[in-house]
């Protein structure tokens, strides 16, 4: 907007133009707090779409146009930026919809911005679009593609097959993500034979299949997905196959043959998803059999996927004496979020286990230099120390304190607080952020 009408202009322009700090450039470490500010403007836009489209619309494209003028003024390494251009698109689309604008206009003026995205906006901006574009919409905008689709080669592109071949390909993916949300699964298999047929796409016809019930029909195009991600070795949507494969034999009364390819799903990848997924093919009268074998079959595989497993299925005798023949760096190599559960659940029962695993906790952040999370390893080392002790392994923990005073003596940051807990002045001892301040806050008066 020039100077000369901004005091014309809709308020919430100016708010825009205040969110977007015009000539100032936005650093990787601000991009997530600015598009937040972004998204709050935003909001006050999307609100305006049920009472007044019209100026929602007029909105998002001056909110769209000031996006494209800050593009070379941001560092979007994260994306967000580039995402909250996505969600502005989408809205936009909203807003005219509720406005009766013409759909053919509304698509016409989306491929206008694909073919002008020098900042790589619209790439695959149909995956988001094709969930708010109403079903004129999406006729609209799949006549529009499939006109660039099945158009013939320009004199350029004939010199320049790759430019040609690309774009196809482009259009082709537009296409799908269209069809697939049309449901459409007539058009989207003959558009498969048209181009390349993928895994992907044999996934998709046979959820589409599956929804309307057609569950034979879904099953073949399950086994030509396989067989052609196994030929490909991509093993993209190998887990999603096999999941709806399994699914699919049920409803078709083949429930024997998808407990056969649970069972080798179970025995190749133990874990408690397929465990769950296992026991879901399994009669009732036979779970007790099959959860032994399971158990039994299970005990080979990696200690994460166990410890997993074993504390879902409440097997806690075999996770203890499985943790207990494990060396510290194999738990220590398990995620925290794995791990800190097992350690609540043994600490009463079995402190001697439980504080190998806290040790793991504490040791783990440590070895990892991750000076951000100190306070959770002295929590966790604070709490090793008590199962210690509660399992009489004072010994053990002497040594474990000479290890790290060893090991960790230059972590300055970090050694003074721990030999506070040494000495029992661990976090729990003292009192916390709010307790304190509480003590500094004058009692009220008349107490």
């Amino acid at each position: 907007m020039t100077r000369k009408n901004a005091k014309d202009a809709d308020p919430i322009e100016h708010a825009i133009e205040a969110a977007l700090q015009p000539d100032r450039f936005i650093g990787y470490s601000r991009s997530s707090s600015f598009v937040s500010e972004l998204e709050a403007v935003e909001a006050d836009i999307k609100q305006l779409i049920g009472t007044a489209p019209d100026r929602a619309a007029t909105l998002y494209e001056v909110f769209l146009a000031g996006c494209y003028e800050k593009a070379e003024e941001i560092d979007d390494s994260l994306g967000h930026f580039g995402m909250f251009v996505e969600s502005l698109v989408c809205g936009w689309v909203k807003a005219r919809q509720a406005g009766g604008a013409d759909a053919d206009d509304t698509a016409g003026r989306l491929l206008a911005w694909m073919d002008n995205d020098p900042y790589g906006f619209c790439y695959h901006l149909e995956r988001p679009l094709v969930k708010v574009v109403n079903k004129q919409g999406l006729a609209a905008f799949e006549r529009r593609i499939r006109e660039r689709f099945e158009a013939p080669p320009t004199a350029l592109d004939k010199h320049d097959e790759n430019t040609l071949e690309g774009a196809r390909r482009r259009w082709a993916e537009v296409l799908r993500a269209i069809l697939e949300a049309q449901r459409n699964v007539e058009a989207y298999v003959t558009l498969c034979e048209q181009t390349e047929l993928t895994a992907q796409d044999c996934l998709t016809v046979a959820k589409l299949l599956q929804a309307r019930r057609k569950l034979a029909d879904a099953l073949g195009w399950v086994r030509r997905g396989l067989a052609i991600d196994k030929r490909t070795s991509s093993a993209t949507a190998g887990y999603e196959f096999a999941k709806l494969e399994r699914e699919l034999l049920q409803k078709l009364g083949r429930g024997d043959e998808a407990l056969d390819a649970a069972w080798v799903e179970f025995k190749a990848h133990p874990s408690k998803y397929s465990y769950e997924d296992l026991m879901r093919y399994v009669p009732k009268k036979e779970r007790a059999a099959w959860h032994a074998k399971a158990m039994g079959t299970a005990a080979g595989a990696d200690l994460h996927s166990l410890v997993e497993l074993w504390l879902e299925t409440k097997e806690i005798n075999r996770l203890v004496e499985r943790l207990h023949t494990a060396s510290d760096a194999e738990i220590e190599g398990i995620s925290h979020y794995t791990t800190e559960p097992v350690a609540r659940r043994l600490a009463k029962t079995y402190p001697a286990v439980a504080a190998k695993v806290y040790r793991a906790l504490g040791m783990r952040i440590l070895n990892a230099k991750k000076s951000k999370y100190y306070d959770a390893a002295l929590s966790n080392l604070e709490d090793a120390k008590r199962c210690y002790e509660k399992a009489g392994l004072g010994v053990t923990w002497s040594h474990l304190v000479q290890e790290i005073r060893r090991d960790h003596y230059r972590k300055a940051g970090f050694m003074g607080r721990f030999e506070e807990l040494v000495t029992g002045q661990g976090p729990s001892a003292k009192p916390s952020f709010l307790e304190r301040a509480k003590a500094r806050w004058p009692p009220p008066s008349g107490t």
